[in-house]
Parts: C-alpha cells; sequence; structure tokens
C-alpha cells in the first residue's frame, strides 16, 4: 500500500496529526507496511485533503505553532474500503541484511558473523517489544496482524540460530 492509502487506514482508527502518524509508520502496528518520512505524510495528507477525503482543524497550543488535526471523512472511508477491495500487489521485502548475505562469500568471517549476530539480536529485540505490548483494544484484524509479524520475526530468529554456523564452518573449510 502506498503512504496515502496507510494515511487514510490510520486515520479509520481515530484522528491524528501528522506528527502522531509518522509515530505510527515508526513505532506502531504501522511500521510494517512501508516507510514514511515527513516529507512523504504531509504532501499525501495535503493531496487526501485537497480531494475531500481528509479534512484539517487547528488546535491551539501554548507557546507552540498551532497543530493541525487531520480527520477522515466519508469519502475517505468510502476510498479507502474501495482500495482494500482493489487486487493487492505481491509483498516486497527489502532487506539490506539478506542484500549484504547475499555477496558473504566476499566479506571476512568475522564481518559476516558480526552482520549475523546484530541482526538477530535486532529480531530478538523486536520480538520482544512486540510481546511486550498488550492492547485490549485491538481489533481483530490487529491481533491477526500482530501475530503474523510474531510469527515472522520469531521463525526469522529460529533460521538465524540454526543457519549461523554454517557461515563459521564454510569460512573454516575455505581457510583449510
Amino acid at each position: 500500500m502506498d503512504v496515502r492509502t496507510i494515511c487514510l487506514g490510520l486515520l479509520t482508527r481515530g484522528d491524528a496529526t501528522g506528527y502522531e502518524i509518522k509515530k505510527q509508520f515508526e513505532e506502531g502496528s504501522y511500521r510494517h507496511f512501508a516507510e514514511a518520512s515527513f516529507g512523504s505524510i504531509y504532501p499525501a495528507l495535503g493531496r487526501l485533503t485537497a480531494e475531500g477525503l481528509v479534512s484539517v482543524r487547528e488546535e491551539a497550543q501554548d507557546k507552540r505553532p498551532d497543530r493541525k488535526v487531520y480527520s477522515i471523512t466519508p469519502a475517505g472511508r468510502e476510498s479507502f474500503v474501495g482500495a482494500l477491495l482493489e487486487p493487492l500487489k505481491d509483498d516486497r521485502r527489502r532487506s539490506p541484511f539478506a542484500f549484504a548475505m547475499l555477496f558473504s562469500d566476499l566479506l571476512p568471517k568475522d564481518r559476516t558473523c558480526a552482520l549475523i549476530e546484530a541482526y538477530l539480536a535486532d529480531k530478538e529485540a523486536t520480538l520482544a517489544q512486540m510481546n511486550a505490548r498488550k492492547s485490549a483494544a485491538q481489533t481483530r484484524g490487529e491481533r491477526f496482524v500482530n501475530g503474523l509479524g510474531k510469527s515472522i520475526c520469531a521463525a526469522t530468529i529460529d533460521y538465524l540460530r540454526a543457519h549461523r554456523g554454517e557461515f563459521e564452518a564454510c569460512a573454516r573449510e575455505a581457510a583449510e
């Protein structure tokens, strides 16, 4: 899904500022779907507002500029559901780690091992963070997606633990 559609989806859950939307892309459940910077979120919100799919109101803040709070309109909700009814594109997984591992035969053994250990530690921390989050207000869909994310993360951890020794063994064999 594109940033525009994901912003609409997030706004179906409640009103939000651009900053709050950005935070969901970085730390919340939406981080699994796309990366988004302020440079893509605010133009998307601007287009959505111009198209009448989102409304915006300003709220005053003490000693700070007014904040803009975005709300989905009925037309925006209809557009979002319409986007969900379209055929889905294939999942894309972009991984700098997988790319580096593809060429691990060109790397020193200690670099390959360091990459694997760092990636493993990151995935373990991510899974621990996912397991620590408890929310009674989750929808059935949110529970499903969080469970899927946990399963993918756990499978990645299991795979890394089971196969990291192959690189150490291959490096030892090449040195002999």
